[in-house]
């Protein structure tokens, strides 16, 4: 079209742009389109006007032309095409009439149908010498610039323009006029150098230049040779003046120079830039060109149009939509193959391909999820309530505004799959970042561009992998994330973390804000001890505890088993396992509180039964414990079952690590010496600090544990745990140091089958500590029944599996002192030198004196009191049995040896009697329970086989009143198993409302068990 034009053959109007471009020969001679001469014939004369004079004041109405982005000056022959359908019109009215056309240049080279106000009114007449009709419509003009014209008036503007020109014509020139004279040398000066400069100029035009003598027409010369903008051209046209265009064209030329030294310059620099890897630079730009003409390469602008397709699809902020295309307008505007372009590329890729309006529809279910924990994860219900319970919350609250789940736990036992099920669950991605050894903060937030090989975050580009915004995101042992001199990643998660702030996620790489907040982060730590406070204060913490030995084996039947059966290809008719042998695995070959190493022998046994499968040596293996022997060697660990009953210096603590709980034996010894205090076994400083405080506290308790009071010099004490190529380190074992160092010092026992822990102040207080499901479930498995425990760690006892927590007698503690009541034996307690009966007695005054300490025994009639106290003095025949059980209205006391002596109370509640003698029973049972003086303590026996009745509760009730409960034994234990057993006592504390501390200790006349506890209780109780 007229628009796109220049004194070459060019590209034509938009819509024919895939009219293939002709050279100026093809448009002069082109054999398909016949050519119309522009020589005026007569017929035309006679129907136009004659050729008006040119003069100031002369007039002349010719067609008008708009031209966009191109201005003609006189005596300046050009070709252009034009295309508009009142620019043709103008054209074919030209040839016509005189072949005289007005050319104008638009000032708005956008404009397609321009009005009278769209173009300049300074042109120039032109006389069209050529005009060849092209394909599409279009025509190709060859005109040769005339003189200046002005537009006075628009005569009519359709079907085509037409004007009222007024002719400019130069004034003439004196070859005396100095000062123009010196203004044409002075502009040749300049061009000379422009041409020099510029090496798309012929040196011919400067040649041809040379020879013009005229100062108007070297001025329209040389401007439109030069390049510049097409306002200036028209400011240089508008000149009327020679002079003044000369001064213009001066001013122009000069600045221009300046602008191509400069690029020039810049030229220089580049190429003086250009180093040893120049000859690689050349191969590769041939390797291009080939690729270019074999067709492998993308065209750059079919790139760029991709990139501008995919953005416009995306829903993106403004802020971040001007960025991108800022970034793709810049790479339009790169070499392909440059290494810029590949960043360049990179980048809007990664920006591009990230899903910006791309997300999982959710599809929460409760009970759905429930069903797919329970079908992947045995066990660690309190886990799957707590995840149940947020996946409600966050359906019913349409987000995710609450904290980030991270599960504790050791290795093994299933947190990275849990988080796995939770996203099979309600049907969203799962992605999986493990920050194990993390160190550089650019793994979270990625590189900024300004580096070499610059990439994002590992965030971003697992988001853009997994294709959604909102998938269950979990950072893998997120405790052993690192920091250096590269940063803190620990602190790049804040952000990340931070529901509050992760909706503007800013990648160093990306530079833009990206929306995670719709994103479920789940976190997994071995220890919340390494993780930074600020970190896990954005987190809610879910302990994942270890498996039982029970869950284990469960876990192994139901998943392991048939898991690594199918991977080694075998079947049921190959290989089998027995629950003995399933054990012998568990408890002998591995040692975690997971399973992993678990599934790992048990594969490694489906291997070795594979091969005798193969080789013919069997066709089916049943997996005992001694086959699992045979297969796997001699066993890999043991475990720590507690033998004896008692030893001096021993005692047994528990401790916590990262692959469950372990039970340990402090040793310690006193050696003459100078008090010096040795600690071995590998223990760490908090361990050490706790020997040093049991240390202190027992000297200044000397005299109350009856230990010599120079001990600290006459002794040196040696403190010693056992299997010391083990690191061992932490608080727990202060009271367990301290009863140790306490036995040796005075030489009284430690009873081996109790186990503590807990930690011991200057003061002797026992202070709370952590890991107790752990410390239990170990004590458990080496065959101890009885722990002591901190007090204020009450609570963690529910977190033990109730199998284990049936099974067990916990006793808490406040201080070392509580602890030294129940482990340390003393071997005289109970001397039983005589059970002889000493009165029976009905009424007050028939009482023995009060000279010696007395232990009542109290219970419903056929309780099975009377074999009890048979059983514990060694007698048959201690006790008298009554013959008519319920009415017994005597006390008979027996003494035992010169310190005690044992009160038989008549039974209660049995048989059916008169409310007198009911009356008289109670009035006797009060008058001796408030009148004796010497009596300390009342056992009360309860039948364990059924609840406490509601005279025993009253009877407790007297003695609470009257300061002398706490202890309860449960008779008839044989008649129920050991499980039972421990639910029924449970129910017995219940029902009297009994303190944690006081006992109720199990007892069996006929199987002669428990009885003696029962005289060690009756000894400490006589010592206090």
């Amino acid at each position: 079209m007229d628009d796109n034009n220049n004194r070459k053959f060019v590209e034509t109007d938009p819509e024919e742009n895939d009219i293939e471009e002709l050279t100026e020969d093809e448009g002069e001679n082109s054999p398909e389109v016949p050519e119309i001469e522009g020589e005026e014939s007569a017929e035309d004369a006679e129907n136009t006007a004659e050729e008006p004079e040119k003069s100031m004041k002369a007039f002349v109405e010719l067609p008008l032309i708009p031209l966009r982005g191109l201005s003609v000056f006189p005596n300046m022959v050009l070709h252009f095409d034009i295309g508009r359908e009142k620019s043709i019109n103008a054209l074919e009215k030209s040839m016509i009439m005189n072949q005289h056309v007005f050319l104008v240049s638009q000032k708005d080279d956008t404009t397609d149908l321009p009005t009278p106000e769209d173009f300049y009114r300074i042109g120039v007449v032109c006389k069209i010498k050529q005009m060849l009709k092209l394909p599409g419509d279009s025509i190709r003009v060859l005109v040769e610039g005339l003189y200046r014209g002005e537009v006075e008036d628009i005569i009519f503007e359709v079907p085509y323009f037409r004007a009222k020109i007024r002719e400019i014509e130069d004034p003439a020139y004196s070859a005396d006029d100095s000062e123009a004279e010196a203004l044409m040398r002075s502009v040749l000066s300049n061009f000379d150098e422009y041409v020099n400069i510029n090496s798309d100029l012929a040196p011919e035009i400067f040649a041809t230049v040379v020879t013009i003598e005229d100062p108007g027409r070297m001025a329209d010369m040389i401007a439109s040779h030069i390049e510049v903008r097409m306002e200036d051209k028209q400011k240089l046209l508008e000149a009327l003046d020679p002079k003044k265009r000369l001064e213009l064209l001066n001013e122009t030329l000069m600045r221009e120079i300046e602008i191509l030294k400069i690029e020039h310059d810049i030229s220089s620099k580049v190429k003086s830039q250009i180093n040893k890897n120049q000859r690689e630079y050349y191969l590769r730009e041939q390797m291009r060109a080939i690729q270019e003409e074999l067709g492998g390469e993308e065209n750059i602008e079919e790139e760029v149009a991709g990139f501008l397709q995919q953005l416009s699809e995306l829903d993106l902020e403004e802020k971040t939509r001007e960025k991108v295309e800022k970034e793709i307008k810049r790479f339009s505007r790169m070499q392909p193959s440059s290494a810029e372009a590949t960043v360049s590329r990179n980048y809007i890729e990664s920006i591009l391909e990230l899903p910006w309006n791309t997300e999982s529809e959710d599809n929460i279910d409760i009970n759905r999820a429930e069903e797919i924990l329970n079908e992947d994860h045995y066990g660690l219900d309190k886990v799957k309530e707590r995840v149940l319970e947020y996946l409600a919350v966050m359906q019913l609250s349409d987000g995710l505004k609450g904290p980030i789940l991270c599960l504790v736990g050791p290795p093994g036992v299933g947190k990275t799959s849990i988080a796995r099920s939770v996203a099979r669950s309600i049907g969203r991605e799962f992605v999986r970042m493990s920050l194990g050894g993390v160190r550089d903060e650019a793994e979270i937030r990625g590189h900024r561009r300004t580096y070499i090989g610059a990439i994002p975050g590992r965030i971003i580009t697992s988001i853009k992998d997994c294709g959604t915004k909102n998938p269950v995101f979990l950072f893998d042992e997120v405790d052993k994330i690192g920091a250096d001199y590269k940063g803190d990643p620990a602190s790049a998660l804040l952000e990340v973390l931070d529901p509050e702030q992760n909706k503007d996620f800013t990648d160093h790489y990306l530079e833009v804000p990206f929306d995670l907040s719709k994103v479920m982060f789940i976190t997994t730590a071995n220890t919340t001890s390494t993780i930074p406070r600020p970190l896990l204060d954005r987190m809610e913490v879910i302990d994942v505890s270890g498996y039982t030995e029970e869950d284990k084996l469960n876990i192994a039947q139901k998943y392991l088993v048939p898991k690594q059966m199918k991977e080694n290809g075998l079947t049921k008719s190959n290989i089998s396992f027995t629950e003995q042998g399933l054990r012998t695995v568990i408890n002998y070959y591995t040692r975690e509180s997971g399973v992993r190493n678990l599934e790992r022998e048990i594969g490694n046994l489906c291997r070795k039964v594979a091969r005798n499968v193969v080789s013919g040596e069997t066709d089916k293996v049943s997996m005992t414990g001694k086959r699992v022997q045979e297969f796997l060697g001699k066993k890999k660990f043991r475990f720590d079952i507690i033998k004896g009953e008692k030893e001096v210096g021993v005692t047994t603590g528990l401790a916590w690590t990262v692959v469950g709980g372990d039970t340990l034996f402090i040793e310690t010894a006193a050696v003459p010496g100078t008090g010096r205090l040795v600690l071995t076994g590998q223990m760490g400083d908090v361990m050490q600090e706790s020997a040093k405080a049991g240390v202190s506290y027992i000297r200044s308790m000397t005299k109350k544990f009856k230990i010599e009071e120079d001990f600290y010099k006459k002794y040196d004490l040696h403190v010693h745990i056992p299997e010391g190529a083990i690191p061992k380190d932490g608080p727990s074992a202060g009271v367990t140091m301290c009863t140790a160092i306490i036995s040796t010092l005075s030489g009284i026992p430690v009873r081996k089958d109790i186990a503590m822990t807990g930690e011991i102040t200057l003061r002797g207080k026992v202070l709370p500590v952590g890991g107790i499901r752990e410390k239990v479930m170990a004590a458990h498995r080496a065959g101890i029944r009885k722990v002591l425990l901190p007090r204020d760690n009450e609570p963690d006892i529910d977190e033990i599996p109730e199998v284990v927590r049936n099974d067990m007698e916990f006793v808490l503690i406040k201080n070392v002192n509580d602890a030294l009541k129940e482990v340390l034996v003393k071997e005289k307690r109970m001397l039983i030198k005589k059970s002889d009966l000493e009165t029976i007695a009905v009424k007050p005054s028939q009482y023995p004196a009060e000279n010696l300490k007395e232990i009542a025994f109290a219970g419903r009639s056929n309780v099975g009191k009377s074999s009890l106290l048979n059983l514990i003095t060694g007698r048959k025949k201690l006790a008298r049995v009554s013959g008519s059980p319920g009415k017994t209205q005597t006390i008979n006391f027996y003494i035992i040896n010169d310190e005690f002596r044992i009160v038989d109370l008549p039974g209660y509640g049995y048989a059916k009697v008169s409310k007198s003698v009911s009356q008289k029973w109670g009035d006797m049972m009060e008058t001796y329970l408030s009148g004796r003086k010497n009596l300390v303590r009342v056992v009360q026996l309860v039948d364990i086989r059924h609840e406490p009745t509601g005279q025993d509760v009253q009877m407790y009730e007297y003695l609470k009143h009257y300061g002398l409960d706490g202890t309860v034994v449960a008779t008839k234990a044989d008649k129920i198993s050991k499980g039972q057993t421990a639910k029924q006592i449970k129910i017995i504390r219940q029902k009297l409302e009994m303190s944690p501390e006081d006992k109720v200790i199990p007892v069996s006349s006929l199987k002669r068990s428990g009885h003696q506890e029962l005289i060690e209780e009756m000894g400490r109780i006589l010592e206090l």
